[in-house]
């Protein structure tokens, strides 16, 4: 279940080692509060960290107000927010970095008044402009096959179906910004429809296009900064539009998304729609990462295949489930943080055991692939255990150790498990697990959090 507005963000910082800072936004709705009192349903698959007995409480924390407001995104253009009801365009003076030194708390206007205006910008919601950008991003992938459309061009030659029955595909040009203008106008609305904002052919055009761009690029994909970090969404579409509003749409900001981007929430069909319409349309600056819940068994278990079956069809579920099979597995940003949905696997010898892994494929039951999405951190495993979820391993802080040392990271981050804060570091802040699904399920009242990672490897 979405959250109806986003309160606060809590910019909370801690230094890693000696050579970067490091800390994360992180946001939280108070829709549930009066719920607090129920009795929590707590499952194997609903488990925070170690612990899914512990009870999630909502934190606020205040702050000064930063100083430091460009650092280094002054290599972006203005930023623009979009609005419940309407769209604001931000002047441009350029959203405020917090600094090294102090925090501040941002909180959000009401979307019910019509007059309020946004923080950041102090610009009034009155604008009917939209918020997809004309200027070129800067690319942030290092290795490329050479897929790269112009951010400028918004007409994107996709495969589509040909006539029933024929079993043959043709190319047909179709308007990726006008696939993201009615899908962020459906994330503004306050329904949850019954069908999807677009036709099944339009949906199958975006599969086929968003699986050519993936395949072109790397299993491994190595970026470097900026680029903001983001974990598990769960289908939460109205939280996804108010994490671009805090962050900027693309593309103001580059992503990197860490999987789980369907099930769970009543609208896993536009999350990931958006999301690929925003991957075909700045490849090189918007990457998303395979989680374990982009895999055919688990989306037949856990509502992503009872939403397609309902609103659109049987085959769109399989044409999702093949773009789920190309997505890449994991990442390194600016050679020092390693990206994956899960974890670690003993099977991992070398980052070349990740970029000979072959797509398109299944996640298999065991092995190095099933690993890397389905482990988890432990505080109480020596080495490898069981995972209690009955899937692959948990790991211990002797494994991330060595890790780390063999291949000269800093940092894992990883996604995969309901945190109370929207993050949680492990074995001396050598491993931090990121959240986006604040209040997930409408189960938990667990904050969400990204991390973003600077140009001087500075996360905010």
């Amino acid at each position: 279940m979405g959250c109806e507005n986003w309160d606060e963000v809590v910019w909370v910082e801690t230094r890693i080692r000696e050579s970067g800072e490091f800390s994360l936004s992180r946001a939280t709705s108070t829709k549930n509060h009066h719920n607090q009192n129920q009795k929590q349903k707590q499952t194997d698959s609903l488990r925070m960290g170690n612990n899914p007995s512990k009870k999630l409480k909502t934190k606020f924390r205040e702050r000064e107000q930063s100083t430091d407001e460009h650092n280094d995104e002054q290599q972006y253009p203005q930023q623009q927010h979009r609005k419940l009801g309407s769209i604001s365009e931000a002047t441009s003076e350029q959203q405020p970095t917090p600094s090294s030194s102090s925090s501040a708390a941002v909180a959000k206007p009401s979307s019910n008044d019509p007059s309020a205006t946004d923080p950041a910008t102090n610009t009034t919601a009155d604008s009917v402009e939209h918020p997809l950008e004309t200027v070129k991003p800067h690319p942030v992938l290092q290795t490329s096959n050479g897929f790269n459309p112009s951010a400028t061009n918004t007409t994107v030659a996709g495969t589509t179906p040909g006539p029933p029955g024929s079993g043959t595909t043709h190319q047909q040009p179709f308007d990726i910004d006008e696939f993201i203008n009615r899908l962020l106008d459906v994330g503004y609305s306050t329904k949850v429809t019954k069908s999807v904002c677009l036709k099944n052919s339009e949906i199958t055009a975006i599969s086929l296009a968003a699986r050519e761009v993936l395949l072109s690029q790397p299993t491994l994909i190595e970026l470097s900064p900026p680029v903001k970090i983001v974990g598990d969404v769960h289908g939460q579409y109205s939280d996804l539009i108010r994490l671009f509003e805090m962050c900027g749409f693309p593309p103001m900001a580059n992503y990197l998304f860490l999987g789980d981007y369907v099930d769970r929430g009543k609208q896993s069909l536009e999350t990931i729609l958006l999301l690929l319409c925003y991957k075909i349309k700045y490849p090189e600056n918007f990457f998303l990462l395979r989680g374990n819940h982009e895999c055919a068994n688990v989306t037949r278990v856990y509502g992503f295949y009872d939403e397609c079956k309902r609103r659109c069809n049987i085959k769109i579920w399989k044409t999702f489930i093949d773009v789920f099979n190309c997505l890449p597995i994991s990442a390194v940003v600016a050679s020092k943080i390693f990206c994956v949905h899960g974890g670690l696997s003993p099977s991992l010898s070398s980052m070349d055991d990740i970029r000979r892994i072959q797509r398109p494929t299944d996640v298999p039951d065991f092995g190095l692939l099933n690993d890397l999405l389905w482990s988890d951190p432990s505080d109480t495993a020596t080495d490898w255990e069981d995972n209690e979820r009955g899937v692959s391993y948990c790991f211990g802080k002797s494994v991330i150790a060595e890790f780390l040392t063999r291949y000269d990271f800093d940092l894992i981050c990883r996604a995969h498990m309901v945190v109370e804060d929207g993050y949680e570091f492990w074995n001396e802040r050598t491993l931090v697990t990121i959240f986006s699904a604040p209040n997930y399920c409408g189960e938990f009242d667990n904050f969400g959090a990204v991390m973003s990672v600077s140009g001087f490897t500075l996360c905010v």
